[in-house]
């Protein structure tokens, strides 16, 4: 900061002393001038008084004009005129006043001076015109200074009257101009322009990107039993006993790719490579469930030895449930073992049904299991003699939810299970798998049991980074959700729908109804007397909702209603459901726990009570009607500050055919006052049961 101030004032001074040079050369070049000036008059004055003397003119006509007195009777202008060209043109910018003050003096007071003294020596016109001279030099000096000062001030505002000066001259310019003017370089701050903003593509790998799409329409595309290749007869048998006579797209589809991938055994890869891994994305109700229940109990026929061959994780106890109820029904007869661990039975009993101790070790009883992340978790942390080693088909149904779970790090425990040495292998390393590493020529060299993922979902996520955290190994991805392409009028092009997420049934209608908070259990009540909707699966966000409405529901009377929950035990929740599917119960008021999966027969209508917050909610509540292909309504209470958030999520997703249902005032009046009463017991019913609690 010191050497930039000492370089300062040191520039300053050079300034000013370069000023005062240039004023005294100024000064001494008009010095000079004047008197060269004074000289030409002196000897005009001379030549013209030697004539007049000579011939007594002067004495007899009267006083000569004198040239003061000439240059005062002429005009300012000429009189500055003279000067100019006395001097020759080059008179200093901003000085004509003062050089015509001189030349008044210098033509009127010196002149007097030497007429009335007879004519003085040239010295002393010299001095006198010194002394005007040095009186001109300082003021010359004073008006540089002032000069200069006025010229930094208008450099400093030069620079803030840039801007301004530049957007006065560009207009100017472009007036002149019918052209278009060339676009300015200059950016304005604080102005922009309204442009569309460009959707960025997501970039997917090829198997995401370029999957194998299935038919949307189920009754369109069914396909009989004896069409599809490969099945064993014993299932076909099955099949024909239980009723399916057709296959939907999906097991149509997926069941021969799994067969494929496990056509050598269960215990080679086809080829003897490690098979890919199949990921499934098709709507609710399409028939994921029988699409790996058939193929794995195909592929585990000619077992001989029984070990956990196939794990299926799901992430509620009642979808374990169906689901082992399904594999029942097809492996009864063939020898393979099912067991079920959710948690429902005590540990130690679990225990048993999983292994078997024996004088020579440990032997499993199981075959196939379907778990619970948390129990699995548990039984191969605590349960000995239980290993997952020869391990061949890991299934997960509704993946997503199970990605979300991952926090549990359940997957990483059955990963290292199923790749565990076993201690007392001996020296015997036929079909010893070590993890999957590069293949390489030594890797080759010895068989082992390959692990392959299957993947089942209704809103399987798109998203990379979550699918990572699985350790997919080449994956082949079947999907129901793109946007199909319509002909247009003159049938040579086609246009594509807007961009679709997720997919819902064929048959299902969908409604919303905009409402008040006050006016959403008159509604409920007006669809279930005044319309008489049976069956019906009314979802609400919590326990406490849930359990409130359906106490509200039977203090009006006059409906069948039921509650679902977490709240419950285990055995009044099979009876509960199974009495709704038997038609006993009229309404089932219930949590998002009977939103996954769960196959529940006969539901011909689905309430929102509370609207879903996230689209997936969304598709697996309205998913639990309008299954296997049949029709089935979907009702939506919205409360008017969330219908904006409500359709544009739905939007988002690819689903903007939701028609708006308007209910009036007057149908709900009728029963404003029975209502009133079931509040007011509702309330006395929810003090009892806090009073209870305190208890």
């Amino acid at each position: 900061m010191a050497l930039f101030s000492i370089t300062r004032y040191a520039a300053e001074e050079e300034e000013e002393e370069e000023a005062g040079a240039e004023a005294q050369e100024r000064a001494r070049v008009l010095l000079e001038r004047l008197r060269e000036q004074a000289r030409a008059r002196q000897l005009r004055r001379q030549r013209e008084e030697r004539p007049r003397g000579a011939g007594g003119e002067p004495a007899a006509g009267g006083e000569a004009p004198s040239p003061g007195s000439e240059g005062r009777g002429r005009p300012r202008g000429e009189r500055r005129a003279a000067a100019e060209r006395a001097a020759g043109g080059s008179a200093e910018p901003g000085g004509g006043e003062e050089e015509e003050e001189e030349e008044e003096e210098d033509g009127g007071a010196a002149p007097t001076k030497e007429h009335g003294a007879g004519g003085d020596s040239e010295e002393d016109v010299k001095q006198q015109e010194d002394k005007r001279n040095l009186k001109n030099k300082s003021k010359r000096k004073k008006r540089d200074e002032e000069t200069k000062g006025a010229e930094r001030k208008k450099a400093r505002s030069e620079g803030a009257e840039g801007n301004q000066s530049t957007k006065e001259e560009l207009p100017l310019a472009a007036s002149g101009e019918e052209a278009t003017p060339p676009p300015s370089s200059l950016v304005v701050l604080g102005d922009y322009d309204r442009k569309p903003v460009q959707k960025v593509q997501p970039f997917l790998p090829q198997w995401l990107a370029q999957p194998k799409l299935l038919q949307k329409r189920i009754k369109e595309n069914l396909i009989p039993v004896g069409d599809v290749p490969g099945i064993h007869p014993k299932l076909l048998k099955k099949l024909q006993m239980n009723g399916i006579e057709s296959f939907f797209p999906v097991q149509a589809e997926v069941i021969p790719a799994i067969l494929q991938s496990a056509s050598n055994g269960y215990l080679m890869g086809q080829g003897g490579y490690r098979p890919k891994d199949i990921c499934v994305s098709a709507p609710t109700g399409s028939g994921k469930t029988l699409s790996f229940v058939i193929p794995i109990i195909q592929v585990l026929l000619d077992r001989v030895v029984c070990q956990v061959r196939a794990l299926v994780v799901l992430p509620t106890k009642e979808l374990a449930q169906q689901v082992s109820k399904v594999f029942n029904i097809y492996t009864d007869g063939t020898g393979l073992k099912v067991v079920l661990i959710t948690g429902q039975k005590s540990f130690a009993k679990e225990q048993e049904m999983l292994v078997q101790k024996k004088v020579t070790g440990y032997r499993s009883l199981a075959d196939i299991i379907v778990a619970t992340p948390g129990r699995l978790a548990d039984h191969i942390s605590k349960t000995p003699g239980f290993n997952l080693t020869q391990l061949r088909f890991l299934i997960i149904d509704e993946a997503d939810r199970m990605i979300d779970d991952m926090h549990q790090n359940w997957l990483n425990q059955v990963v290292k299970a199923a790749f565990q040495v076993e201690n007392d292998s001996g020296s015997n390393t036929l079909f010893q798998r070590t993890k999957p590493g590069p293949v390489t020529a030594a890797s080759c060299c010895y068989p082992q049991i390959p692990l392959q993922k299957l993947l089942f979902s209704a809103t399987l996520t798109q998203d990379p980074e979550k699918l990572q955290q699985l350790g997919l190994f080449q994956p082949r991805l079947f999907t129901s959700v793109y946007s199909e392409k319509k002909p247009l009028r003159d049938g040579t092009e086609t246009e594509q729908d807007a961009e679709e997420k997720y997919t819902l049934p064929e048959g299902l209608s969908q409604c919303y109804v905009p409402c008040d908070l006050n006016s959403k259990p008159l509604l409920l009540l007006h669809f279930m007397l005044t319309m008489k909707f049976t069956r019906v699966l009314c979802f609400t966000n919590s326990r406490e909702a849930s359990h409130r409405l359906f106490l509200l529901v039977q203090a009006f009377g006059g409906i069948t209603v039921a509650e679902f929950s977490s709240r419950l035990p285990p055995n009044e929740r099979q009876r509960t459901m199974k009495e709704f599917e038997q038609g006993k119960i009229q309404l089932l008021i219930s949590t998002d726990a009977t939103a996954r999966g769960i196959d529940i027969k006969g539901v011909n209508c689905v309430i929102n009570y509370d609207a879903p917050q996230f689209i997936r909610a969304y598709i697996h509540r309205v998913g639990r009607t309008a299954r296997a292909g049949k029709a089935g309504l979907a009702f939506s209470m919205v409360l008017r500050i969330q219908e904006r958030r409500f359709l544009r999520m739905l939007k988002d997703a690819g689903i903007p055919d939701i028609k708006k249902h308007l209910v009036k005032g007057k149908s709900l009046k009728p029963l404003v006052q029975q209502y009133e009463e079931a509040l007011s017991k509702l309330e006395k019913t929810v003090k009892g049961e806090q009073a209870q609690k305190r208890a």
